[in-house]
């Protein structure tokens, strides 16, 4: 095929649009940088594009799932963990669902804004349980990315001051729903922390964006602006310098590095007319997300990276990591017959459960948090949620409707999100014998989930069956066995990968330093979840965006110096 090369020269080229590049974009562009975005996907706009006022009966399909929007045909999202024309294979015995965004914005567009700092203790778990690695940076040294992230894009929370959940700069938390308050008093008297939510949805308005109205449809995109993505908060100011130019339909095939080793640019396939192109800049980041980016790593090979870009340590694609989770839910008596009322709110939860026990007396090393809904503002946890197992419930004309009426909103459920400690056996490589529609070699994975993680997976399945019975409730679902693994979610399925490209201060153990700059070529940097050492109990997305300002900030320090 030949390839079509780009004259002009930028200063950064960044692929990927979601977290990460988003951030470097907004944060390159406005100290001056030519940028070049790469995005895999077509152009995306909340205010024209998104679903979020529109009624499941507009659609034939009354908005069920499609190929491309597994979350409902009205989520934010285009993509999913299985992609027409673009495959990934699994190792025997291996599970593992990989979930793809391709629009811009990426998965910015529909995760569910759960905002949470890594603490302290999340930077040095082998110092504290000899298990993982250390990260080479502590909490100080993020924290004041951390500070600068919730003044631009804001969320919302209350300061607790609990040692390993750092409070942040908080706008008013919205007020918790009957369930909520309910299950709040069920965790008081289980001695469970419970507190109220932080997510990245503005409860006052913000930098011009408006304050959340509450219609609840969060995972659609907002047409306001008031909940965080990528293509709300970060690519307009970018956009706004005119130093970015944002190049859809791209999808990257390789990092092209020259004689000397140094990054020139990037070569990507043109989805819309299949034909490849080259694309040259001085400085390169790569923030496709953890196992793109190593996919994109491992496929630049050349003479001098015979096993790919970045990776004479051998460690690009190893230690990959997602959060564990289970779940339960359970029939609560005392909220079925209900008087019908909105439960206004935010598209997601307004209370949750940070981690509250010492693990050093427990058979699993690190902790999980708990997220929960329900009510009558979440149609999936209603009757269609598991209530038609209790005997003598459904059925047909005025049973039914007399049914559906006594027990809409009387279901709670709970999610686990933990902590899974890195092993040798979790990693991704290319498969050397298939490749994509646009002839990419693709991904091979392999997964194996320790007893570490099973033995977590069951304290979660009896945590929640233990609030549910202290709720007067009944849950929906027997008890699972060892056998059935807890019930714990494949690999993939929480869509928190991480740790593909692990950052440290030694070359021979880590593919990227404390600044996301590759070891082997320091014009190449990675900026999404891949240089993660570990996988905290918290969602993941609030340490990529604060990873990325810290990353592009130096860039942009290193170019001033003329060091880059």
């Amino acid at each position: 095929m030949q390839i079509i090369r780009q004259p002009k020269v930028y200063d950064v080229c960044i692929v990927g649009s979601g977290a990460g590049g988003g951030m470097a974009a907004k944060v390159l562009a406005e100290a001056g940088a030519e940028v070049l975005l790469l995005e895999a996907g077509p152009m995306w706009d909340s205010e024209t594009d998104s679903k979020m006022m529109t009624w499941a009966y507009e659609s034939p399909r009354r908005g069920a799932a499609t190929a491309t929007k597994p979350f409902g045909e009205f989520d934010g999202c285009i993509g999913g963990w299985q992609i027409e024309g673009e495959p990934y294979t699994q190792a025997p015995g291996t599970t593992f669902d990989w979930w793809r965004a391709r629009m811009l914005g990426g998965r910015t567009n529909h995760w569910g804004r759960i905002s949470l700092r890594f603490g302290p203790s999340d930077f040095r778990r082998r110092s504290l349980d000899g298990l993982g690695d250390d990260w080479p940076i502590t909490y100080d040294d993020l924290k004041p990315f951390y500070d600068k992230l919730d003044t631009l894009v804001g969320l919302f929370g209350t300061k607790e001051g609990l040692p390993n959940e750092p409070d942040g700069i908080f706008q008013p938390p919205p007020r918790p729903r009957c369930y909520e308050l309910m299950v709040k008093q069920a965790a008081d008297r289980l001695k469970i922390t419970c507190i109220p939510s932080r997510l990245s949805i503005l409860t006052r308005p913000l930098n011009g964006r408006a304050a959340c109205h509450y219609c609840g449809q969060c995972g659609r995109g907002c047409a306001t602006h008031s909940n965080f993505s990528s293509p709300s908060v970060l690519l307009p100011p970018a956009l706004a310098t005119g130093k970015l130019k944002i190049q859809p339909n791209a999808m990257a095939r390789e990092v092209v590095t020259d004689e000397h080793g140094l990054a020139t640019g990037v070569s990507y396939v043109n989805t819309q007319d299949r034909r490849e192109y080259a694309v040259r800049a001085r400085i390169v980041v790569l923030a496709a997300s953890a196992c793109e980016s190593a996919r994109l790593l491992l496929n630049s090979k050349s003479p001098r990276f015979p096993n790919g870009l970045a990776n004479a340590s051998g460690v690009v694609g190893k230690y990959l990591t997602d959060s564990t989770g289970s779940y339960v839910a359970g029939y609560i008596p005392k909220m079925a017959d209900g008087v019908p009322h909105n439960e206004d709110g935010v598209g997601g939860m307004h209370l949750y459960m940070p981690w509250w026990l010492d693990n050093s007396t427990l058979d699993f090393p690190r902790g999980y948090h708990i997220e929960f809904g329900g009510g009558r503002d979440q149609p999936g946890y209603g009757i269609m949620g598991g209530i038609e197992q209790l005997n003598g419930v459904g059925g047909y004309g005025k049973q039914l409707k007399d049914d559906y009426r006594k027990y809409y909103g009387s279901i709670v459920g709970f999610s686990g999100r933990g902590e899974m400690v890195p092993n040798e056996h979790c990693y991704c490589e290319i498969d050397p014998r298939v490749v994509d529609t646009y002839g990419i070699p693709v991904l091979r994975f392999h997964w194996t989930f320790s007893d570490y993680e099973y033995n977590q997976a069951k304290h979660m399945q009896e945590t929640f069956r233990e609030i549910i019975h202290e709720l007067g409730g009944t849950p929906l679902s027997p008890m699972p066995t060892r056998e059935q693994g807890y019930r714990l979610d494949n690999g993939g399925r929480i869509i928190h990968e991480a740790g593909t490209t692990r950052m440290g201060d030694d070359p021979k153990t880590s593919a990227v330093n404390k600044w996301g700059q590759a070891h082997d070529v320091k014009n190449l940097f990675v900026a999404d979840g891949g240089p993660f050492v570990s996988n905290a109990d918290k969602n993941i997305t609030w340490t990529i965006l604060a990873l990325s300002m810290r990353t592009s900030e130096y860039i942009a320090q290193q170019r001033s110096q003329g060091s880059l």
